[in-house]
């Protein structure tokens, strides 16, 4: 059965963006992916592996321990894929950390190959003071 791009996405976030099962990004995403990102309005890109992505969501996992993720919104257009998200999980102290952050994923052969992603940072830092 040939998956479409929405479910594509929408697994990878169930079993690899959550934390849940990071070892399997390669079946999610491709050989090598384009991360668009954008930072203090700096827009830039850095190209990622799967054991990459695995280990940037370790990163996650370690500071901020079992985190939840609330996908709110899915919308699919051919190959590109919007989503919406709510992460929340705690700092070292015990007190709630929430990232609220959308991507864009475009799927090709099955596999994510690049990504657009924008994060509230500025609500990251406010949180971690």
């Amino acid at each position: 059965m040939i998956k479409k791009e929405k479910e594509i996405v929408s697994e990878f976030f169930k079993i690899v963006r959550s934390g849940k099962e990071i070892e399997r990004a390669s079946e999610f995403i491709a050989e090598t992916v384009i991360a668009h990102q954008v930072q203090a309005e700096n827009e830039y890109s850095v190209t990622r592996s799967s054991q990459d992505y695995s280990d940037h969501v370790q990163e996650m996992l370690d500071e901020y321990g079992d985190f939840l993720l609330e996908v709110q919104e899915v919308l699919a257009d051919g190959a590109k894929v919007y989503v919406r998200w709510r992460q929340i999980g705690r700092n070292e102290n015990e007190e709630e950390i929430i990232e609220i952050a959308s991507a864009v994923y475009l799927v090709r052969n099955g596999k994510i190959v690049e990504y657009w992603i924008q994060i509230d940072r500025k609500g990251l830092e406010l949180q971690k003071n």
